[in-house]
């Protein structure tokens, strides 16, 4: 039985040292699952289990090719239940990662001149270029303190209502953790006659989440994209939830094998869903992989994944919020801090963020995660970056020279993390404020990363293919 206490022992590579700068071993500690989650073992065992059977899934004859597709079409349906997706009208297409399935809706919109889309101004770049191909496209506020403007979105969706076509946001920042009321601005879409999509990639490893919205059609999520690598299944696999009938029209974004039910000279008839939109042969591993984290994710409990996370979440912004040359981005309101994933951005007094990121890999073991987070405009926003610094931050970067360039270090929890963790965490970045630290760092202007002097980490010491 997967339970909290014993998860931990459950992850690949968790046992892992590396070796420091003083020469001295430390088992690593990685903070970075805001960006990808290490492998469940359960999962990398279904792997591994499965490629002794491994075949091409749906048109091969064979006794392996029927167990594989057999794997990967009940891996599909693991998945859709995991969100509560309705079986009778939804499908459930595996593609690359959340970006591919935000793309995929994006290519399948058929705009009209006029249409408009609505997002936030908090999304992950992956939320917010599929978009840009749209006729009009515009942006929900956000707040002074990083949240969700929910009465800007009621304004805006209200204002665009005769040509909205569709509203997209992402279900939990992963720049500040904060849980959007996706279900809300479900409804208020809804209301005037617009799809609704959610980005779930950084919600779902964290929080249960519920497509039919309980039964009430209102509420429901018209789309929903999730991604294995933030999962515990950096399997190479995502997917997209959807309406059936929506796959049903249109060509698919990718064509060739798979895609068809026939094909002369002169005509291509397209496969039924989720066939017409899984081009290629599929990713048979990546999708068992999926569907085996989210096997322990409900093991262990969705409720009790929670529960952990926001012990820790409210330990580490107590510890840091101690810390006087810690600057917050959104500070929290402990009153609400079940509406926060465990995600925490923040600065060191006037250290840039590389060098505090590159201190903590090289002198504590330590990976966290620097710069923008793929989220450039909402950072810039919550730095409050003024329109000329942005301006010359772009000049900067255009011409390759990544000198003080705004940023923010970014420690994000797993369901594997524990409170030595985090205890290891905060005492390094006291001793960075102290400066007890033995390296000399020297900015690399052609990528922005920090090394220190004279030292080569020798990657081929820990891996090699």
């Amino acid at each position: 039985m997967l339970t909290i206490s014993n998860i931990r022992d459950n992850i690949v590579g968790i046992d892992r040292k590396v070796t420091l700068l003083d020469g001295s071993t430390k088992q690593y500690i990685f903070l970075d699952n805001a960006a990808s989650t290490p492998s469940f073992a359960y999962a990398r065992d279904k792997v591994n289990e499965l490629l002794t059977w491994y075949s091409p899934v749906h048109r091969g004859a064979g006794i392996k090719s029927i167990i594989s597709t057999r794997a990967y079409d009940e891996s599909a349906k693991i998945i859709g239940n995991f969100v509560n997706a309705n079986p009778d009208s939804d499908v459930v297409i595996f593609v690359s990662n959340a970006t591919g399935g935000l793309n995929k809706i994006a290519h399948r919109m058929n705009y009209m001149p006029g249409d408009v889309v609505l997002t936030t101004q908090m999304e992950h770049h992956s939320n917010d270029l599929p978009w840009r191909s749209a006729p009009n496209l515009h942006y929900i506020n956000i707040r002074e303190d990083g949240i969700l403007d929910v009465e800007d979105a009621r304004r805006k969706i209200e204002k665009y209502s005769d040509n909205l076509k569709l509203v997209t946001i992402t279900g939990a920042s992963n720049v500040t953790g904060y849980v959007n009321p996706y279900h809300d601005i479900a409804e208020m879409a809804h209301e005037h006659g617009a799809l609704f999509v959610l980005d779930a990639a950084q919600l779902a490893p964290h929080r249960a989440i519920d497509m039919k919205a309980g039964g009430d059609e209102k509420r429901k999520i018209d789309f929903l994209v999730m991604s294995g690598h933030k999962m515990y299944a950096p399997y190479g696999s995502g997917v997209l939830i959807g309406p059936r009938s929506f796959f049903e029209r249109g060509d698919p974004d990718y064509v060739g094998g798979g895609t068809v039910k026939i094909v002369t000279y002169d005509e291509v008839h397209w496969n039924d869903p989720p066939e017409k939109d899984e081009s290629g042969s599929p990713n048979v591993t990546g999708a068992v992989a999926f569907a085996a984290s989210i096997k322990v994710l409900e093991e262990i409990g969705m409720d009790k994944v929670a529960e952990h996370e926001m012990l820790l979440t409210k330990y580490a912004w107590e510890k840091l919020s101690a810390i006087p040359e810690v600057q917050l981005l959104a500070p929290p309101d402990y009153a609400n801090l079940d509406n926060r994933l465990g995600v925490i951005a923040f600065n060191v007094g006037g250290i840039p963020d590389g060098r505090v990121a590159a201190v903590l890999c090289y002198e504590g073991g330590i990976g966290v995660r620097t710069g923008c987070f793929c989220a450039h405009p909402y950072l810039k926003k919550l730095l409050k970056v003024t329109s000329e610094e942005s301006q010359m931050m772009i000049k900067k970067i255009l011409s390759g020279r990544w000198v003080n360039i705004p940023g923010a270090i970014r420690a994000s929890f797993g369901v594997y993390n524990n409170f030595d963790d985090i205890d290891n965490f905060v005492d390094m970045i006291e001793r960075i404020i102290e400066g007890d630290y033995i390296g000399e760092y020297e900015l690399d202007e052609s990528s922005g990363e920090y090394l220190p002097k004279g030292h080569d980490l020798n990657p081929e010491e820990y891996f090699m293919i």
